[in-house]
Parts: structure tokens; C-alpha cells; sequence
């Protein structure tokens, strides 16, 4: 019996089957000799989640907290810049004002104008329109970047 791991097909339903899971929420680091959550209950785990998956298939180096260190980490692993959204690419939103703090944010795209992201009051990540919907005649959330893997092209 041979048997071949279909790996994009199965990066997708990761992705999907990770809305509402708690496995991102926490991550413990000793700060000022102290073991403290630094994503506070998720609500700083928008990388998290997508290093997590993106290191579990071989896309990226290492697991991280932050925005900005996961693209420079998806950027020396072979992630390059697209226009439109594809099917399993990374998506980075604009920084917005919430709860008095200015956030970067991160997420997968899922197709059909649905992306998977973490949210920051719930802690988990959930589905939302890919630009978390229209204000105005424009999108909610400017997109500032999309990603893409040359390894996703091997469906």
C-alpha cells in the first residue's frame, strides 16, 4: 500500500479546523526573572497561531509572538508578496487602534473571501470576511500585504 500525505489540502483544514481552539492562547516566558502569559489569554496570539501552523508544515523556522519577527522569519524561508488572495496564503492587516494600543495583526486566507485570524477580545482565532467587511465603500481593514509560499503551488 503506498500511501502520499496530501499536504496542502491538509494545511487548509488545519487552518479551518483552527477557529475557536485554544491551543494559541498561551505562551509562558520568564520576564524579569517572573513566568508571565505573554499573549495575555490570546489576546496577543494573532502570530502565534500563524507561526504554529506554518511551522507544524515546514513553511517557517520558528514559532513566534510577534508580527513583525514572523515576516522577516516567512521572508528568509521563501515567503514572497502576491497581489490577490489565494487559497492558504498569509494575509497582514494595517495596524489599528484597539483598546488604547496599536496592533499589528496576521492571519491565514481560507478562500471565498473568508480569512481565519486570531481575535483579540475572544482569544481564538474565528472566520471574518477577508478585509472584516466594508465601511464607507472600502474595507473595514486595509490589507497591507499578502503572502505566498512556492511549496503551496504543489497542490
Amino acid at each position: 500500500m503506498k500511501v502520499k500525505i496530501i499536504k496542502f489540502d491538509t494545511y487548509i483544514d488545519v487552518i479551518k479546523k483552527s477557529v475557536g481552539s485554544g491551543l494559541f492562547q498561551t505562551v509562558f516566558a520568564e520576564v524579569d526573572g517572573e513566568k508571565k502569559d505573554i499573549t495575555n489569554k490570546g489576546q496577543y496570539s494573532c502570530a502565534v497561531h500563524v507561526s504554529s501552523i506554518l511551522l507544524w508544515f515546514g513553511f517557517l523556522k520558528e514559532r513566534h509572538t510577534g508580527v513583525a519577527g514572523l515576516i522577516s522569519d516567512m521572508a528568509s524561508s521563501g515567503w514572497y508578496k502576491i497581489d490577490k488572495p489565494k487559497q492558504g496564503c498569509v494575509i497582514s492587516w494595517e495596524k489599528m487602534l484597539k483598546n488604547g494600543e496599536e496592533n499589528e495583526h496576521i492571519g491565514f486566507y481560507v478562500g471565498d473571501e473568508i480569512a481565519i485570524s486570531n481575535e483579540r477580545d475572544a482569544g481564538v482565532p474565528i472566520r471574518h470576511h477577508y478585509t472584516y467587511g466594508e465601511r464607507d465603500g472600502k474595507p473595514a481593514r486595509k490589507i497591507e500585504a499578502i503572502y505566498w509560499h512556492p511549496k503551496l503551488d504543489n497542490k
